[in-house]
């Protein structure tokens, strides 16, 4: 499985949106195995789902994504979470994987 996970400073960026980089973790046999960073293409609706499908991301996880986004997303079968708490990527995949990722509620509205 591969998890992306937008970054700014080395932490989860809370608005998906306004990330620098992307963090792409490689999960095997439930371990986190690689983990990069990537700088994204210029944002525009549709360009970063379609970039990261391309990566073969699975799923991301974000703090706060529109509802557009979502389903853009969705459309490359790339599966969402969101209302995630800002973290080091690899700490925040690693949460998820075990099931005790603290999330609240989406921030973003659009």
């Amino acid at each position: 499985m591969r998890y992306a996970i937008p970054t700014a400073n080395g932490e989860l960026c809370q608005h998906f949106g306004h990330c620098r980089e992307f963090a792409i973790l490689d999960v095997e046999d439930g371990a986190v195995v690689r983990a990069q960073f990537h700088a994204p293409p210029a944002h525009e609706p549709g360009v970063l789902p379609q970039w990261l499908s391309e990566q073969k991301v699975n799923i991301v996880i974000a703090g706060g994504m529109g509802s557009r986004a979502q389903d853009f997303f969705r459309q490359y079968g790339i599966e969402v979470v969101v209302g995630a708490q800002t973290g080091e990527p690899r700490a925040v995949v690693e949460s998820y994987l075990a099931g005790t990722l603290q999330s609240g509620v989406n921030i973003c509205d659009h």
